[in-house]
């Protein structure tokens, strides 16, 4: 009795489901995938078993080219490049996701609102959006490290402040085409109220395109953080971030080439490997996208 409705489940999958079903399709994003999990895992790892320290200085040493001992040389002051990329892996990895988290939820709920809101209430929430979109960047960033000082959570809050405000966007383009459909209607209809609306019918049927676009976030934000270390203005020595051992690495490019390559090398294939795997959730959760 019970199998009929069972092989008609397996025969018509949620979107959930089709949508892993097309990602699982894509051998690129799969690969991508796959790599970022061994990078996360080497670099939550591998410096625990490192015998140097992401700090430790050799002074007799200096730089020194790749070699068994050190797989990606070591900078001017003797610390190995190996464990020191590895440990900056950590702090671009977790800038990239904690910053997107952080801007996706101050986005979506801003978007929510502004979208199920009245009109005066919605113009009024996107001049807010319009005028911290002029807001120069960089001003903000130089503002909060001149208050609050050269800490980490700052770049959680400067990447976040500006990041979230085109995720309010995209949030309340999709409610705007939302609100007005049957289902929401009938919720009304039906005396739900504003908040009921947002969490169990809005919410829901944004998610995909939120996915999409904190996926595409991710290596932006990685970026801004490498931009920000690049110009001294984000993760400060000797801490370090792939953007600190790029700008080191690019200061003394001429005479230590090893010292960019290394650390170069792993942002570049981070971000590509992202950005692959966003195009392909794009794909797999709006295929009509794909074109």
């Amino acid at each position: 009795m019970h199998a009929a409705p069972e092989h008609a489940a397996r025969a018509h999958p949620g979107p959930w489901q089709a949508a892993w079903r097309r990602l699982r399709r894509n051998r690129l994003a799969m690969a991508a995938l796959a790599f970022l999990i061994l990078l996360v895992a080497v670099c939550v790892a591998g410096p625990l078993f490192s015998p140097y320290g992401p700090n430790d200085q050799d002074l007799k040493l200096k730089a020194t080219a790749p070699s068994a001992a050190h797989w990606l040389g070591t900078d001017s002051l003797g610390r190995d490049l190996a464990t020191r990329a590895l440990h900056g892996g950590r702090v671009s990895l977790l800038v990239g996701i904690v910053a997107t988290l952080v801007a996706s939820v101050i986005g979506v709920g801003y978007g929510l609102v502004a979208g199920l809101a009245g009109r005066r209430l919605d113009a009024f929430m996107m001049r807010l959006v319009d005028i911290l979109y002029a807001f120069p960047f960089i001003t903000f960033v130089i503002i909060l490290v001149v208050v609050f000082g050269r800490e980490l959570w700052l770049i959680f809050a400067a990447i976040g402040a500006v990041e979230w405000l085109t995720m309010a966007r995209v949030v309340r383009g999709q409610v705007l085409a939302l609100r007005n459909l049957e289902f929401v209607t009938a919720a009304r209809a039906s005396g739900a109220g504003g908040a009921h609306i947002l969490v169990r019918h809005m919410l829901p049927n944004v998610l995909g395109p939120v996915i999409i676009y904190a996926s595409l976030t991710v290596p932006g934000v990685m970026l801004l953080e490498a931009t920000l270390s690049f110009l001294g203005l984000g993760i400060q020595p000797p801490d370090a971030s792939w953007g600190v051992l790029i700008r080191e690495g690019a200061d003394s490019m001429e005479t230590y080439p090893w010292m960019l390559a290394g650390p170069g090398l792993f942002f570049s294939a981070t971000l590509l490997a992202l950005n692959l795997l966003g195009d392909a959730l794009r794909d797999a959760l709006d295929p009509k996208s794909g074109g």
